[in-house]
């Protein structure tokens, strides 16, 4: 590669499902240009989009008309298209939201309502022998059924969308292994450079996950935030146990709070898990409780948002904290739920990193946040629903992309445009007039 050639019109960093959806929508809708996938790991998908729990959500949570909101069903929608079209196994199996407290029946409303502003389709009230109906071994008081949740393996989504970008081209380029590690400025295009290797790119989509404030760093942009790793244990029940479980079970969610709180959820191979808790991770992609680099611990202890963060939510924090270390307790918020659960039917299982994008004075950054800076795009929060969304999401940074690449369009005809008439009037100004 000589210096100053352009290797790819577009590279993508980041080659979780957001990155691999955005590069398909881009091959899609601008089949002409070259794209590269980044990927620094061994493996696409590895770490939010493999750790999650396949929940293909409906978007009932969601402040009805929000980016979020719209982004989510939309996007569930063509996720499940896709799925149809391309034979990736799914289930639209349906959840159930659950009261077990008088005190919970007012934000259980707030959710009722939420769904019916945002045209969810089928939702509806059901009451405590409705909820025995659709899950014999559940109790409360009041709910919600949500027919259109369902699940589905995010990770084959992704390697799908991979699989789609390389064949639209034999120029497009999945790149694992390859681990950006600065980003060299230019006037029409940037450099990149790997662990391996570097390019060029006319145009770069940061989608780096839990690196993805580090990547807008080295592209010399302040993102007035921080990504601070938040890890989530689950538990999974026994096969005998899991037969008490037909869908998803979820609690009342505190809209005062971050976290959705623990839950049951039957995944795409017929296991059930069970949780997760919510407690900071002292490593951004540390998935033991163990897990430690003090390169990252040092990064979000010495942000002043964090410790914002935790002193406004001491209290839940604490909670989390001690359901991390006692299965007793994280059982007790189980039997809310399933009071027959006990503690032989729950074993440890996988856990997961969020990539919690907190402002300086330690608020959570609750919707989607995408920024474009001349010639790059980042994706600076993509937080659940953001795997359901993907497509949706692709088809917004797809979009961003083209204004861009209409405008350097533009740029250049105009740049052609004054070197011909430069050329004219150097002509001009050196020739004899032909007439005369």
């Amino acid at each position: 590669m000589m210096n100053g050639s352009i290797d790819f019109d577009l590279v993508v960093i980041g080659g979780g499902i957001v990155g691999l959806a955005t590069a398909y929508k881009l091959t899609l809708n601008h089949p002409d240009i070259h794209i590269a996938v980044l990927e620094k790991e061994e493996e696409l998908a590895t770490h939010q989009t493999g750790h999650n729990s396949g929940v293909i959500h409906s978007g009932l949570y969601y402040t009805p008309g929000s980016t979020k909101a719209q982004t989510c069903i939309e996007g569930r929608k063509q996720l499940v298209a896709f799925a149809k079209k391309y034979h990736i196994p799914y289930e639209i199996c349906g959840k159930i939201i659950v009261a077990t407290r008088p005190k919970e029946l007012v934000n259980l409303e707030l959710i009722l309502q939420n769904g019916l502003e945002s045209n969810i389709e089928g939702i509806e009230e059901i009451d405590p022998e409705d909820i025995q109906k659709i899950e014999p071994f559940c109790e409360g008081i009041a709910g919600i059924r949500v027919p259109c949740t369902g699940i589905i393996d995010f990770k084959k989504v992704a390697e799908k969308f991979a699989e789609l970008v390389v064949a639209k081209s034999t120029n497009n380029k999945i790149l694992v292994s390859h681990e950006v590690i600065a980003l060299d400025k230019h006037d029409f295009y940037t450099r990149i450079v790997t662990n391996q290797d570097a390019f060029n790119a006319k145009f770069i989509i940061n989608c780096a996950g839990l690196q993805c404030d580090r990547i807008a760093r080295m592209d010399s942009i302040s993102p007035k935030m921080k990504i601070v790793p938040f890890r989530g244990d689950y538990y999974e029940l026994t096969e005998e146990a899991a037969e008490k479980v037909k869908t998803l079970i979820y609690p009342v969610p505190d809209p005062a709070l971050p976290f959705l709180g623990v839950h049951f959820t039957r995944t795409i191979d017929g296991t059930v898990e069970c949780g997760p808790n919510a407690v900071f991770s002292f490593k951004r992609e540390g998935y033991g409780k163990h897990d430690f680099s003090m390169a990252d611990s040092w990064d979000a202890l010495s942000y002043r948002g964090l410790w914002k963060m935790f002193f406004r939510y001491w209290r839940y924090g604490v909670g989390e904290y001690a359901r991390s270390l006692s299965k007793k307790l994280l059982l007790r918020q189980l039997k809310r739920l399933i009071p027959s659960i006990e503690s032989h039917d729950i074993i440890p299982s996988k856990a997961g990193v969020r990539a919690q994008a907190l402002k300086p004075n330690g608020e959570p950054i609750d919707d989607f946040r995408i920024e474009r800076k001349g010639n790059s795009i980042h994706v600076l929060n993509a937080p659940s629903p953001a795997a359901t969304a993907s497509l949706a999401i692709g088809d917004y940074i797809s979009q961003m992309a083209a204004d861009y690449f209409k405008l350097s369009k533009s740029r250049k005809e105009d740049n052609t445009t004054t070197t011909v008439k430069k050329r004219r009037k150097r002509k001009s100004s050196s020739a004899p007039n032909v007439e005369e």
